[in-house]
């Protein structure tokens, strides 16, 4: 051991030594505030009959008191049982300009000070100071303070891995983050979840992360980049930043998927932050629409096309995509409001009320929803005929007049000025409604119209932050919706080669379209999956701008097989290999939500015990899993297996999408196995990852 090992390895100790001082100083405390509620409940009900209401309320106002510190003393102590098993990752030290003493920096994930002496013994990773250790090399550096940017030079910096309060290595590096400790850490097995990156955060990443200007930020990142960590990441940055403003109830995350809500779920807690809720788009309409309104999902649709392959349903849904369509909603609920009022003259006590006077006012309430705006039309119209000819009128004049107003009204219903609309754009054919369910296509743009012609209440306007992650699966009039009902601050991320349905697909040009003011920035390096994997799904997918990070393992493996019974039997083999090495879990991925079904079905005939996740499933977990890349989308794991490449189920440009997400599954193995001649998406393939 060098002489700087040493005096690492004292720090750590003398660190875990504050830690565990800091932590008996909170039991004791704890311990206290127990002693005093016990002892203010026992004198309330020794003394009950002598205290009066005021008395009493003083005192529980007390115990109230006691307990809230009490809560806070515990996730102070919470938060220290965490530290104390790896309390820091890194070390840098900095001499600012013009002074001769260097600071010694010491950072994690959480902040700790001595409770004592108030000394900083580790800086929270979001701290302006830390930006140092994700953003400069050794030499001239600076980051901005609240008091305004601070210069000098960084002229030590440092990584540790330290596990269960134990060091296990440390790398004096002068690069922004040594590869060979990226390497090492991603090639780790999977966890239960994602998880947190904050040792290893890459410059461009941190430039996104501690971004806290921009209204709406679009991330277009390829697959593996790590963008929605990184964009959890920056939710906890920007809770940290503006913690007297904002509160993890304040952001709402729109997910595809509740198995992928699970899944990222503990991202922020291990950075030390409260969960964020999570909706997905069904629930969403489901709020605006009623009940009255029965829908197609997003699942359901995507299921539908790779089952039946319908040209019509492709047509429809392509054309619900187009930004020209998002321009003919707003034209037609213009040409509604136009012709959504009549007004006439009528005649009050003898005097007359033109109709003019209706027209005027109801085009000054166009800010009211429908129900709303009629009560305001008739209310101002009589404010106004009592003004102009100074009279008070009676109870049943009034109603006259309202009346009128509401016999003024074309009422429709939304669902008839939808199915109208296809009418008046001269393309019946577009609305093709299931026995009285909408196609998903549809549901948003009606929710468009909805909100154009009559309104809705926005369950969401104390949001103050949205995150929506597979930003490439909505349409511009999705985006049209959103903008509406979040007029917040946005993370948008996603990746446009990764759509499940490219017919209706968006890419970051599009959105930006719609969101004004939208910033967008890319990341085109790939970290997940090994160099031969990504290469193998390159030949699927091309894409000029992805940058595979070479870390290497096997080559994926492509056989072909005579008859399904045979590749069944070759997937179970491949599952009782993964279970007996020290790889922590493995997809098998079938096309559709049918053929999933039936492969579980027959390896659980063979004897192999896996999960199967449907539309349905609520958890992520390790293990074996059985599912299609439609929900593995946003998902890694160590091992994936294409349960069936062959040129009968992977034909259309649907299917090299789908594929591509499949093998993009994979961190460090991919075996693809085809019933039969293999599909053409794997000719390139299997020539670049040879």
């Amino acid at each position: 051991m060098t002489e700087q090992q040493r005096q690492e390895e004292q720090r750590l100790n003398d660190c875990l030594a504050r830690i565990d001082a800091n932590l008996g100083v909170i039991g004791s405390r704890l311990a206290e505030y127990q002693r005093d509620i016990q002892a203010a409940h026992d004198h309330m009900w020794e003394h009950r009959r002598d205290m009066d209401h005021l008395d009493k309320a003083a005192m529980r106002q007390s115990i109230d008191q006691m307990m809230r510190s009490s809560e806070v003393l515990r996730a102070q102590a919470v938060k220290l049982e965490k530290l104390r098993k790896s309390p820091y990752f890194g070390r840098f030290d900095f001499r600012r300009a013009n002074c001769n003493e260097t600071a010694v920096h010491y950072i994690g994930i959480h902040d700790f000070r001595d409770e004592e002496t108030q000394d900083p013994w580790v800086y929270d990773w979001r701290a302006p100071v830390s930006a140092l250790f994700y953003d400069f090399e050794t030499g001239p550096a600076q980051y901005v303070a609240p008091s305004g940017t601070i210069a000098g030079d960084l002229t030590l910096k440092r990584q540790f891995r330290i596990r269960d309060s134990e060091m296990e290595f440390m790398l004096d590096v002068s690069l922004n983050i040594v590869d060979d400790v990226l390497q090492d850490t991603l090639a780790q097995t999977s966890d239960d979840g994602m998880r947190n990156i904050v040792a290893t955060i890459q410059r461009d990443q941190n430039a996104i992360i501690r971004d806290a200007e921009a209204h709406t930020l679009i991330i277009q990142g390829v697959a593996g980049s790590g963008k929605t960590s990184i964009a959890l990441h920056r939710i906890a940055f920007l809770l940290y930043r503006f913690k007297d403003t904002l509160t993890s109830s304040d952001i709402l995350i729109i997910s595809p998927n509740r198995v992928f809500a699970d899944y990222i779920g503990n991202v922020l807690p291990e950075l030390g932050e409260e969960s964020v809720p999570e909706i997905g788009m069904e629930t969403l309409a489901a709020q605006l629409l009623g009940d009255r309104i029965r829908f197609q999902t997003f699942f359901e649709q995507t299921a539908l096309l790779l089952e039946t392959d319908d040209e019509a349903m492709k047509e429809r849904i392509r054309a619900k995509a187009a930004p020209e369509f998002l321009r003919l909603i707003e034209s037609y609920a213009q040409h509604l409001e136009k012709t959504s009022f009549q007004p006439r003259d009528i005649t009050v006590r003898r005097r007359p009320l033109p109709g003019f006077v209706f027209e005027t006012t109801w085009q000054r309430l166009k800010r009211l929803d429908l129900a709303e705006r009629i009560v305001a039309c008739g209310n101002a119209v009589i404010d106004q005929f009592e003004a102009q000819y100074r009279i008070e009128l009676g109870k049943e004049e009034r109603a006259v007049v309202r009346k009128a107003v509401r016999d003024m009204v074309n009422r429709t219903t939304l669902r008839k000025a939808y199915r109208q609309f296809f009418d008046w754009i001269d393309r019946p054919e577009l609305f093709h409604p299931n026995g009285g369910m909408l196609e998903y296509a549809d549901v948003f743009p009606m929710i468009y119209l909805k909100m154009l012609t009559e309104g809705v209440e926005n369950p969401y306007a104390g949001v103050k932050h949205l995150l929506v992650d597979e930003m490439q699966d909505y349409t511009p009039v999705q985006y049209a919706v959103l903008a509406r009902l979040f007029q917040c601050r946005k993370t948008i991320l996603g990746d446009a080669t990764q759509s499940v349905n490219p017919y209706s697909a968006s890419t970051p040009e599009r959105i930006e379209s719609v969101l004004e003011g939208a910033f967008r920035v890319t990341l085109n390096k790939s970290y997940r999956s090994t160099w031969e994997i990504m290469q193998f799904a390159l030949g699927i997918s091309p894409n000029p701008d992805l940058i595979a990070m070479e870390r290497h393992g096997p080559a994926p493996d492509v056989q072909v097989v005579k008859t399904q019974k045979d590749a069944v039997a070759r997937i179970a083999d491949i599952i009782r290999e993964f279970r007996s090495s020290d790889h922590g879990s493995l997809a098998v991925l079938a096309k559709t939500q049918a053929q999933a079904r039936r492969l579980q079905k027959a390896l659980s005939g063979m004897g192999v015990d896996t999960r199967l996740l449907e539309e349905g499933s609520t958890g992520f977990s390790t293990g074996v899993m059985v599912c299609t890349p439609h929900l593995a989308k946003g998902l890694e794991f160590d091992q994936v297996v294409i349960a069936d490449a062959s040129a009968r189920v992977y034909s259309t440009e649907m299917d090299r999408n789908l594929l591509y997400v499949a093998c993009t599954r994979a961190m460090h193995r991919l075996s693809v196995i085809s019933v039969g001649e293999t599909t053409d998406c794997l000719r390139t393939a299997q020539f670049v990852g040879a």
